[in-house]
């Protein structure tokens, strides 16, 4: 290792984290045939492949998974020591436009938060918005089409890094003036004589359909739509009941005819999280990117409107 450029460790792990030579290049402003030059100094050097393209981007081989480890880990304590005072992006005074997936539930709840804080602390920054797929958002933010995105299911992957925003738990939702469900909260019983509507789609939540399906209760189901966001419209129409985040149903009942109801069982907390690359892969201005998002989103500021299990 005497004869090793030092350089080309972060080319090594971008590669390796990234699995693309473009977004490799990006990262680090170079052209990609600088950054293929590099890959093949690295496969001089270990006398190894390293990467193997497939059509899904660069696959690492054994020996580059032996290594990535060790030089992420030298990398990572490298970029400590410099304390980021290397970073020159000023959010106060430089402008960025930051590609974002969320699902509609994020584009509804958690999007206005983040863009009110935006424009406080960094006005020139601006986001472009496009929907989850959480089947193809780490290849999405691998790739470089994504600088981050916000999801409930747990993804596990070395080329990404999950950081958890806050949990929340399901409750049931109906209109305000629902014609038989009273008070705030339901039992098996109710939820037995009620029609459900259900959400399936990219956006990651399963759970309501899954608890439906272990109560029994699919055949209750009257529509199953593919987005969240119009539900707080159906309820308010209809004698319908709908499962859905906590966080989410209070900003539904913030502006339209529906209320919350508590569920007659416990459901396991969901947690939502942030995805962004590793920080080593990051831009100066992604590294501001991800601590404010989950600064920002991080805060749990929504009330309580219903007692917690167990209670009356």
């Amino acid at each position: 290792m005497g004869s090793f450029d030092l350089n080309l460790t972060r080319v090594f792990v971008l590669l390796y984290e990234t699995g693309s030579v473009t977004a490799t290049a990006e990262t680090l402003h170079v052209t990609q045939p600088t950054v293929s030059y590099s890959l093949g100094k690295l496969r001089r050097h270990f006398d190894d492949e390293l990467f193997r393209r497939t059509g899904r981007g660069l696959t690492p081989t054994a020996g580059a998974r032996r290594l990535y480890e060790p030089l992420q880990r030298a990398l990572a304590e490298i970029d400590g020591a410099a304390t980021r005072q290397t970073d020159d992006f000023d959010p106060r005074t430089m402008s960025g436009r930051f590609t974002l997936a969320l699902s509609d539930l994020g584009e509804v709840t958690l999007l206005p938060r983040l863009l009110a804080a935006a424009r406080e602390r960094a006005p020139q920054v601006s986001f472009t918005i496009r929907p989850l797929d959480v089947d193809h958002a780490e290849g999405q933010l691998r790739r470089g089409e994504l600088d981050a995105f916000v999801a409930t299911p747990v993804l596990t992957s070395h080329r990404t890094v999950r950081i958890p925003l806050f949990r929340e738990r399901y409750v049931g939702m109906v209109a305000a003036d629902h014609p038989r469900v009273r008070g705030d909260s339901v039992t098996l019983t109710d939820l037995t004589a009620e029609h459900h509507v259900t959400v399936s789609g990219p956006s990651g939540h399963v759970a309501p359909r899954a608890l439906l399906a272990a109560h029994g209760l699919l055949d209750r189901v009257a529509v199953d739509a593919t987005r969240f966001s119009m539900l707080p419209y159906l309820m308010e129409q209809t004698d319908l009941i709908a499962i859905v985040p906590e966080y989410v149903g209070e900003v539904f009942t913030a502006s339209q005819r529906v209320r919350l109801v508590r569920l007659p069982f416990e459901t396991e907390p969901i947690e939502v999280a942030l995805y962004a690359r590793h920080e080593s892969s990051r831009s100066p201005s992604q590294r501001w990117l991800v601590t404010f998002m989950a600064e920002v989103l991080g805060e749990q500021v929504s009330p309580a409107q219903l007692p917690p299990y167990g209670t009356a």
